[in-house]
């Protein structure tokens, strides 16, 4: 089981975010979000603290975003 990996946060050029996740911890089977291509989720943080917290987007969520 591969409950923890080192990933990155990168800046592309043309000046989206994206977050890198290992392989090994992405196909786990306890990894909580399951797909083949992409899936919505909501990424928040708590001001102070050095953590993002990312959940899967409730559809009824994605109309407030």
């Amino acid at each position: 089981m591969v409950n923890v990996g080192k990933g990155r946060l990168f800046r592309r050029k043309d000046g989206k975010y994206l977050i890198y996740l290992p392989v090994d911890l992405a196909t786990d089977s306890q990894f909580p979000f399951k797909t083949e291509t992409s899936v919505r989720v909501k990424v928040s943080f708590k001001s102070g603290e050095k953590k993002l917290v990312i959940e899967p987007l409730e559809e009824k969520s994605s109309q407030l975003l």
